[in-house]
């Protein structure tokens, strides 16, 4: 078996500073887009409306696309190239009315036979959803990411020890808040495809903190005396060779996801692809030093002799 990277001994958690002060560096600049430009570009699926995907055989104009819906009183439509020059996606975002999807994207498509003739293009894909059904979808994605951290404290809290189970959480925390920075400083569009892949992410980053933190427990008991600082340290160069393995086969399944599938796929393919950099950065960076931090606090019994030299480390 392939073996890398074998009895390391690298000091992970000396630069727990610097690593922290190059996410929260990074979370505020996507703080700070939110601010200065606005909020997310939510897909039709959450703002309600209908999403038409075109490939013409000529490739044309975006503004004569927009004058001949807007000639059809469809006003403010978003209209982008979608991976070639021929290929358009057109968002009405206007409330589907009582005629319901089916007849707004007819009123779509007749305006641009209008405008193009018949044969000029054809619909690859269309989506529609009403308002209603969005705020819906909107309100299940907030829900779905609040009780991945209820579960995730539960389950540490019962299969380890409370300790583990906030600094997990809090890990799990930052996985999320760099996610969206992410999100944003790229302009990537928030529809269920992201959100999938941003649930994702929140388990593959929990897998990995486990697979660390059940080393520390392992380690724990076997050297109850070594200071929390050092066992942290030699569990995580303990699972070095496992996590390097693992991340580099999940980062190449990716990039090819990312650069070969598509545009359809390819917002679930960067959020994934900078999940795994950001959920090993909280196992090691994030999650590590704050289970330290909780021990010099709260230390249990059998940890409290050594409580005095991991302040001394961490000082």
């Amino acid at each position: 078996m392939l073996r890398i990277l074998h009895d390391t001994k690298i000091d992970f958690i000396r630069w727990w500073r610097w690593a922290a002060g190059l996410t929260i560096g990074f979370i505020l600049i996507g703080l700070g887009s939110l601010a200065i430009k606005g909020g997310f570009d939510y897909s039709v699926e959450f703002t309600g409306g209908t999403l038409m995907q075109l490939h013409f055989t000529t490739a044309p104009d975006a503004g004569k696309i927009r004058a001949a819906l807007d000639a059809g009183g469809i006003k403010d439509a978003e209209i982008a190239t979608f991976g070639t020059p021929s290929d358009f996606t057109v968002r009405a975002r206007s409330d589907v009315e009582a005629g319901g999807a089916d007849s707004s994207s007819r009123k779509i498509e007749t305006l641009l036979v209008n405008g193009f003739g018949r044969d000029a293009f054809k619909v690859v894909r269309t989506e529609a959803v009403g308002p209603k059904v969005g705020t819906e979808l909107k309100r299940g994605a907030i829900t779905a990411i609040l009780v991945s951290f209820f579960v995730t404290l539960v389950y540490l809290a019962i299969r380890f020890d409370w300790r583990f189970g906030v600094a997990a959480t809090i890990a799990t925390m930052h996985d999320i808040l760099t996610t969206v920075a992410f999100m944003k400083i790229l302009h990537l569009e928030v529809s269920l495809t992201v959100i999938a892949a941003l649930l994702t992410v929140i388990g593959y980053s929990l897998n990995d903190t486990i697979i660390i933190f059940d080393r520390v427990r392992e380690n724990l008991r076997k050297n109850r005396r070594e200071p929390l600082y050092n066992t942290l340290n030699r569990s995580v160069n303990e699972t070095l060779p496992r996590s390097v393995l693992t991340h580099a086969t999940a980062l190449a399944a990716t990039l090819a996801l990312l650069f070969f599938a598509g545009e359809v796929i390819r917002p679930f393919a960067w959020v994934m692809a900078f999940g795994i950099f950001t959920g090993t950065f909280s196992s090691v960076y994030v999650a590590s030093p704050i289970l330290l931090w909780i021990e010099t606090k709260y230390p249990r019994e059998n940890t409290a002799k050594s409580a005095k030299s991991v302040r001394a480390k961490t000082a």
